[in-house]
């Protein structure tokens, strides 16, 4: 009863209908490939064009690719636990709404506040990044924008806290979390289309890249393949790529955001385990691929910069130099459909949210001629554009980072409450290999947690504390699961 009260799991299957408040219902329209675009367009942006060269030159090396390999298996190991969830409660809440199955509604609710800091803030995190290189690109042609008006007011300075750096605004960022939000308004359907372009033409680019890129790799970059440790944790060495594990892990953030579109999926049961799947295996091996090819064309301590594909690619030469003009729009076309994807996430945890009646019920409105939760997607797109527009993207990103790292464990661990609570309840997709998969899920993310630094942690129990205070003064007093318990006591 009340805090670890959980829904009813036929109850839910019954409610991937679809409909919200007021009877209003969600559009069926994506199927296997559109799901597993969806997952690449949001798994491939900031990571492959800007982290992997950070955490190479800062942590690892070209040992980066063991960085990738062992934040790849944690993500693997908590999509497996995804997929079951998304095949058998197709809702449009994702891990808010598997915590609600298994684990009571008082950590249903830390998952979907804590989902915030991955999507709300993951979007206007990417919006940052984008925002780098579309300064770089228009200065490339000539037309130099301002710093003042392309760059954050206020960063994070160590042992300071936040303090201004002389910009006026991040007007930019704030331009393409705006430009996104319209057209997620405007439909779900439209959206896929416009982001099934931009994956296609973004995995081409990164194939060129690897294509052309091996060509001319300098093997000597690679040796030591670990540089050692240089005497401070963390920094080289395998301390190194723990912590690199840590970065690059911002790099898969986005393969969960295809069980957020579940009820708008054409046949969930099939294939949201296909997208979820089949986007973060592909997205992985990219990831490897890419790291042996930055790390091969450059030596590695040249790759903390903002575009270390664009340099990367310089140093090969003249030969590649028509290769570096691609690489710039391609980050540019890639951190945008990273931004529209993160933007379609948060909107449908509101709307799951207000269906339960946790948060008030215009939360779950739906556009009456779009099918779109639109007042939550107009919400959403204009806190993330405010926030993209004031923060610098190192901040950001590690709040985004233990976020979804927290959200990981805790569904990888309801797979392992709901085997025990329920075990006979059909199972379109069953996580191979229970407990051990989810046990090795819990392990790798609490692990990788443990490598970020104290005042992201900080920053966590803030924003938990913040949600708490909304869910005890509001959500528990209007939840429907609990008025019904109590009518029925």
């Amino acid at each position: 009863m009340g805090l670890w009260s959980t829904k009813n799991i036929a109850q839910l299957q019954a409610e991937a209908s679809g409909v919200g408040v007021e009877g209003q219902t969600l559009r069926r329209a994506l199927g296997a490939l559109n799901l597993t675009t969806l997952g690449i367009g949001a798994i491939i942006g900031a990571g492959i064009f800007v982290l992997t060269g950070t955490a190479a030159a800062q942590y690892a090396g070209p040992g980066i690719v063991f960085s990738f390999i062992f934040a790849g298996l944690g993500c693997l190991f908590a999509g497996l636990c995804y997929a079951e969830f998304a095949a058998m409660i197709p809702i449009a809440g994702s891990a808010y709404t598997y915590g609600y199955a298994t684990l009571g509604e008082f950590i249903a609710w830390i998952i979907g506040w804590d989902l915030i800091l991955e999507y709300m803030f993951g979007a206007a995190t990417v919006a940052v990044g984008w925002s780098g290189y579309f300064g770089a690109f228009m200065n490339e042609i000539g037309l130099t924008l301002s710093k003042s008006m392309s760059s954050a007011p206020l960063a994070y300075v160590d042992g300071v806290g936040f303090a201004r750096t002389g910009a006026v605004f991040n007007v930019p960022a704030l331009v393409l979390v705006l430009l996104m939000t319209i057209l997620l308004v405007v439909g779900i359907k439209e959206s896929a289309t416009f982001n099934n372009f931009i994956v296609i033409l973004k995995i081409a680019i990164v194939l060129l890249v690897i294509g052309f890129g091996f060509a001319y790799v300098n093997r000597a970059n690679w040796h030591p393949f670990l540089p050692a440790n240089t005497g401070e944790y963390g920094h080289f060495g395998w301390s190194g790529v723990l912590r690199g594990a840590g970065v690059v892990f911002f790099a898969y953030i986005g393969f969960d955001a295809v069980s957020t579109a579940a009820q708008e999926a054409k046949n969930p049961q099939r294939d949201m385990p296909i997208g979820i799947l089949s986007s973060l295996a592909i997205c992985t091996v990219l990831y490897i691929l890419m790291a042996l090819v930055l790390t091969g064309l450059t030596n590695y301590k040249t790759l903390n910069v903002p575009h270390p594909v664009f340099v990367a690619v310089a140093a090969a030469g003249p030969a590649l130099l028509w290769l570096q003009p691609i690489v710039n729009i391609g980050a540019i076309l890639g951190l945008a459909s990273v931004v529209l994807v993160m933007l379609m996430g948060q909107p449908r945890i509101f709307f799951s949210m207000a269906r339960d009646g946790l948060l008030p019920a215009v939360f779950g409105k739906v556009h009456p001629k779009f099918q779109t939760p639109y007042v939550t997607t107009i919400l959403t797109g204009s806190i993330a554009a405010i926030v993209a527009g004031l923060f610098d993207v190192g901040t950001l990103a590690e709040l985004v980072n233990i976020g979804t790292l927290l959200a990981f464990v805790i569904v990888c661990a309801g797979i392992i409450v709901l085997r025990y609570v329920n075990p006979n309840i059909e199972r379109p997709f069953r996580t191979p290999f229970v407990p051990l998969v989810p046990i090795l899920g819990i392990l790798i993310c609490g692990y990788i947690m443990t490598g970020l630094p104290r005042e992201t942690w900080d920053r966590l129990i803030v924003w938990l504390v913040i949600g708490l205070v909304i869910y005890f003064s509001y959500g528990k007093r209007h939840s429907k699961l609990g008025r019904a318990e109590k009518a029925g006591a």
